[in-house]
Parts: structure tokens; sequence; C-alpha cells
């Protein structure tokens, strides 16, 4: 291009100089023209060999290459038939395969449909109160006030591990309570945690309890997120680029992690989750992931009111951890 360039100029500048020699005045005109266009072409050129100009040019085309490469990288959602784990259940099932970046949904209506996270928002008060050392897992018990619980795992003292495993809401009452609103508010933004709507904060909107020591916004109340918003919480928490410590993610995986699982090549992490309306169970839930071999799959599934039908947070569990084990060892293949 250079070397084109130059020969243009040259002979620009050639003709410009017979023109001047020849003394013609009608070609006057001709000869400023001309001039004016080589001495265009030498600036142009000047232009274009300064460093700044190249190294942007390779910036842009890095940068476009970049993106084309992220828009390449979204993930797929395939959809599924799991309506034989679900036994007539009302429900839905996500699961996100982190290694081959697919979402794989059952029933999209319902797994896009925002609901009460429940007791599943353990994990994330759980968190944010581990990273910001508000918990302590060594030094985390905290004393039972003697009111008498329905639950009677919940009526002693009690600490982060038990209250996790038992899902005692009087703890993690407190423990939100010390987070604060507007750490938690930042939090669930960052998060992108469903509505993030803690507006309800005493929980006056459940209207199955008015004792403030089982009761919150997450409890059938403000705060709503689908199923599919609850897998990919779970992958920003817990993926290759969470913004949290290896210590924190890793105190939860221990209160997590499902026991007495039967598969040796498959750990599978949750929480289960439940709410009422009027006396009826209309949300449960089993969301977290599951770690193997083949890489970590991200889940959760959802049941919702079914009349005539037991709904409970362990059929949920039940649910996800046949899907997930099922996907694990024959999916892959078939997707």
């Amino acid at each position: 291009m250079k070397k084109r360039n130059d020969f243009f100029k040259l002979a620009l500048w050639g003709v410009a100089c017979a023109l001047i020699l020849t003394g013609c005045s009608d070609n006057r005109n001709t000869e400023e023209k001309l001039l004016m266009e080589a001495e265009k072409e030498e600036a142009e050129d000047e232009k274009m060999e300064e460093p700044g100009i190249e190294a942007n040019r390779v910036s842009i085309e890095a940068d476009t290459e970049e993106a084309a490469e992220g828009m390449a990288m979204e993930p797929e959602t395939d959809y599924a038939d799991w309506s034989n784990y679900f036994h007539g259940l009302n429900g839905a099932a996500v699961v996100y395969d982190a290694s081959n970046k697919r979402y794989i949904i059952y029933n999209n209506d319902c797994a896009l449909d925002r609901r009460s996270p429940c007791s599943t928002f353990k994990i994330v008060s759980s968190l944010i109160a581990l990273e910001n050392g508000i918990l302590e897992p060594e030094d985390s018990t905290r004393t039972w006030s003697g009111e008498i619980f329905w639950n009677e795992d919940w009526n002693k003292d009690i600490d982060f591990s038990e209250a996790f495993r038992t899902s005692c809401v009087w703890y993690y009452r407190q423990v939100i309570d010390d987070i604060g609103k507007d750490r938690m508010q930042r939090e669930l933004e960052k998060l992108q945690y469903g509505n993030c709507d803690i507006s309800d904060w005493e929980g006056r909107l459940n209207t199955n309890n008015n004792n403030r020591a089982l009761t919150g916004f997450w409890i059938e109340s403000s705060l709503m997120i689908s199923p599919k918003e609850q897998a990919e919480v779970m992958e920003r928490i817990f993926g290759d680029r969470s913004d949290y410590s290896e210590e924190t993610r890793n105190e939860l995986k221990q209160v997590m992690l499902v026991p007495d699982q039967e598969r040796s090549d498959l750990s599978i992490y949750g929480k289960t989750g439940m709410g009422k309306a009027g006396g009826i169970v209309v949300d449960a839930w089993f969301t977290g992931f599951a770690e193997s071999t083949e890489g970590t799959l991200y889940f959760c599934v959802h049941l919702g009111r079914t009349d005539g039908m037991d709904v409970s947070s362990s059929a949920a569990k039940e649910i996800a951890i046949r899907i997930v084990s099922d996907y694990n060892s024959q999916e892959r293949m078939k997707w």
C-alpha cells in the first residue's frame, strides 16, 4: 500500500513540475490542484505511520474479535420432557451444564415464574454473613430465647451448621438482621437475585405467621426468584468466575453437602425450601449444584401447588437428585 502511495505522489509531483516548466497559464489551476493532492496524500501517509493509529486499529480489531467470541459462547437452551420424574406434580426443573454451556429446562413457563425462595435463601444469607465476618463457623452458636417453636430442633442453643441443616428460622432471622438492609440490598443486586425486593423486611406480607422470629422478606413475602434464576445464582456463587472467597465457598459446601449419597462419582450440594398460603404448600424447592469428573451442574427444582397431591421440599429434593444423577451419567451424551 505504501509503495503504491509513493508512486502516486511521485507521479503527481512530476506532472506538477512539468506544468511549471512549460509556464502554461491555462494549466495553472490544474497545477495547483495536483500540488494540493500530493500534499494531502503525504499528510495522510504520515498520519497512518503514527504508532498510536496502528495500536488503536489493532485494539479495535481485538475488541471486535473478543465481542464476537463472547456472543458465540452464550449458553444454549434445550427443553426436556422430565414429566416422568414429577408423577403429576406441578413444577419445573432447570439444569445448567457449565462445561457445555447449556441449559436444560422442563416446563419453561414455570421455570421463568418468580416465586418466594423460602429457606433456599439460607444459602445466600449464609454466603453474605460468612463473607463479611458476621458468621464465624467455629464460634457461631446463638442463644435460644426459650420460646417453644413447632420444630423441636430449634428449641435450644444452636450453631451455624445445625441451623442450616434444620433450617432454623429464628437463627437466620438474627443473622439477616445483623447483615442489615443496606448490605443485603447491595449483595442481592450483585448476585442479580430475582427481583431483589427486600422492602418487606419484617415479613408482614406473610399471612401464615405473625411471629417476627419466624418470618421475613424471603418467606412468602416481597422477595421473588424464578427456578432458572436460582440456578444462575448458584453458578455466580460457586462457578469459576465467583467473586467470593474460597474459604467462604468451602464453608458453604460443607453445610450444603447432601449426606449418604449413593454414588461416589457425584457430589450433590443443595438446600430445600417450602412455603404455604392458607395452610397449603404453594412453593417447594431444592436448589444447588453437583460436581463430578464430567464438570459442574447447577440446578433447581420447584414444585407448586398441586391439589390432591403431596407437595413438599423433600419431594423436590428427590426429583432434583434423580434428574441430576441421570443427566450426569446418561443424558450428557445425548444433548
